[in-house]
């Protein structure tokens, strides 16, 4: 017998003045093509990394993780925590052999960046690696366990130790930070270590055509005399407004599992609760900051549905394959909600779903009020509070057998996104 899953969908429109969220190689936003039409496109990479920076004003810095090349630099400043009477250059080849027993991956040291610097640089991954704070935290300790003063010939006989070797793997596939069971992890070295993300992020798509303008800007030298009345500056900027359909799903078994990797399937639903509130907070809220002083489009979603399901992840986007038009008066929004209202009981009903997941609906505007018949009408505190409750009641209630029917089932809703992708 299939248990049910527990799956997030969030859905938001969202109205974007003048802008240039997410620019492409020329500068101009990004944009693709859907029905037939042009329409504004911001990346879901885009979106994903603005939701992450978000996690650092609803998290610990203990629950989150760091992305980087430096991987060498960041665990040998631990390691030097622990033990300050370490030199820089004896932390750094400690943290290197680390590292590259721990994960499998090359480190090699990166030509100076400028003649000024008086010191090699630390060795760097050749690729972005991401570890979280835990584990780094975890791997600093072994570390200095096994290289104590600084003695790197002492470290690589204490990783000759198959059993201190094989812990030192461990470390890495355990503790993971909550953006890692999010976002997924790839460690193209060594696969095992690969984390599935819990999360697929859509691209947000214009919900209307759209058309890129250009704004001709210039600027006064503030020393310019009278006499000089030409402009010290000038240039163009790209930009297009839109009303955005955004879009992600969120399998919350995987994330239960991510973060419970290495603990027993007891393990309490409350990281996971906490996990999938800072996910939909920070995911409704957050905003990326393409030349966001030069238009200062800080807006916030009109509308946010969230739905519980248990089988599987599904979009409203096809309820915009034909392009909204413009109202009498202007605007795409009250129209764009009046094609939500109508297509959301079709499709569910049509499949089966209607009367079954549990929904929410945080709305502004009298322009929204088609959608107040799709979920429960929440404002932003409420709808993380109740999502949070429904989840761990779900989790609670389908037990520790739950966690073995996912690892068993195999397609997952994270699964499908490519491991550590961009966030």
């Amino acid at each position: 017998m299939t248990l049910n899953r527990t799956i997030l969908d969030i859905h938001i429109l969202q109205t974007v003045p003048p802008s240039n969220l997410n620019r492409d190689d020329t500068g101009t936003p990004k944009s693709a093509t859907y029905g037939g039409v042009r329409r504004s496109r911001v990346s879901s990479q885009a979106w994903k990394r603005a939701t992450r920076q978000a996690f650092a004003g609803l998290l610990d810095a203990s629950e989150l993780g760091i992305r980087t090349k430096k991987v060498v630099e960041v665990l040998a400043e631990r390691i030097q925590v622990l033990d300050p009477s370490m030199t820089r250059a004896a932390a750094q080849s400690l943290a290197a052999e680390t590292i590259t027993t721990a994960t499998g991956s090359k480190v090699a040291v990166p030509g100076r960046k400028s003649k000024q610097d008086t010191e090699d640089p630390a060795a760097e991954s050749t690729y972005l690696m991401f570890l979280s704070d835990r584990q780094y935290d975890g791997l600093a300790r072994m570390t200095v366990d096994g290289g104590k003063g600084g003695d790197l010939k002492a470290l690589k006989d204490y990783f000759k130790d198959k059993e201190h070797k094989t812990r030192a793997k461990q470390l890495v596939l355990t503790e993971h930070s909550v953006d890692i069971a999010l976002f997924g992890r790839m460690v193209a070295d060594s696969t095992d270590l690969n984390v599935d993300a819990a999360a697929q992020v859509a691209h947000a798509l214009g919900v209307h055509a759209v058309e890129v303008e250009s704004d001709y800007y210039t600027a006064v030298d503030d020393k310019n005399t009278d006499a000089e009345t030409g402009a010290g500056m000038i240039g163009t900027v790209d930009f297009n407004s839109s009303t955005l359909y955004r879009y992600a799903a969120l399998d919350v078994n995987r994330l239960q599992e991510n973060l419970g990797a290495g603990h027993d399937d007891a393990r309490p639903a409350e990281p996971t609760r906490r996990a999938v509130m800072a996910f939909l907070e920070g995911f409704v809220t957050s905003l990326p900051t393409g030349k966001i002083n030069t238009f200062g489009n800080q807006t916030l979603p009109a509308a946010v549905i969230v739905k519980l399901r248990t089988r599987r992840p599904v979009s409203y986007v096809a309820a915009f394959e034909e392009p909204v038009r413009m109202g009498e008066g202007g605007g795409f929004l009250r129209q764009s909600c009046e094609r939500l209202a109508a297509f959301v009981p079709e499709l569910e009903k049509s499949f089966g779903l209607d009367g079954g997941p549990e929904g929410w609906v945080l709305r502004v505007g009298e322009e929204t009020q088609g959608l107040a018949s799709l979920g429960r009408s929440v404002g932003l505190a409420e709808l993380l509070t109740s999502v949070g409750e429904a989840v761990v009641d779900r989790l609670t209630a389908e037990g520790p057998a739950r966690g073995a029917s996912t690892r068993a089932g195999g397609a997952q809703a994270g699964a499908d996104v490519a491991p550590g992708s961009g966030a």
